[in-house]
C-alpha cells in the first residue's frame, strides 16, 4: 500500500507563492506517476500537474503552465508543487495522488490509485 500526506497549504496574497509537499510512504516502488489535483467549492476535482517517478516527464494543465512547477526528490520520497503568481481562482483543496505503471500522461482522477487527504490553499485578492 502507498500512503500520501500533503502539507504546505495556507493563506497567501494574490501574486504570491506557495510550495506544497507530498510525502510518500509504504510501497513507493509501486509508484509510476505522481500528480497534483485541486478542488474548489462547488467544482469538480481537476488535474493540475503530473510527473513520472523517474522525473523524465512532466505535464501541466493550461491553468498551471508557466506558473506552477512539479518536482520530486526520490531519495526523500517527496513530490513538490511550487506555485507562483497565485490568483484567487487557485483557491482550492490541493491533493497529491499516485498511480501505478501504465500509460502516460495521466490526467484523469480515475487513473490514480492513491490519494492524500488534501491541503487547503487560499489566495486573497
Amino acid at each position: 500500500q502507498v500512503q500520501l500526506v500533503e502539507s504546505g497549504g495556507g493563506l497567501v496574497q494574490a501574486g504570491g507563492s506557495l510550495r506544497l509537499s507530498c510525502a510518500a510512504s509504504g510501497r513507493t516502488f509501486s509508484i509510476y506517476v505522481m500528480g497534483w489535483f485541486r478542488q474548489a467549492p462547488g467544482k469538480e476535482r481537476e488535474f493540475v500537474a503530473a510527473i513520472t517517478w523517474s522525473g523524465r516527464s512532466t505535464y501541466y494543465a493550461d491553468s498551471a503552465k508557466g506558473r506552477f512547477t512539479i518536482s520530486r526528490d526520490n531519495a526523500k520520497n517527496m513530490v513538490y508543487l511550487q506555485m507562483n503568481s497565485l490568483k484567487p481562482e487557485d483557491t482550492a483543496v490541493y491533493y497529491c495522488a499516485g498511480a501505478p505503471a501504465g500509460t502516460w500522461p495521466r490526467l484523469r482522477r480515475v487513473e490514480y490509485d492513491w490519494w492524500g487527504q488534501g491541503t487547503q490553499v487560499t489566495v486573497s485578492s
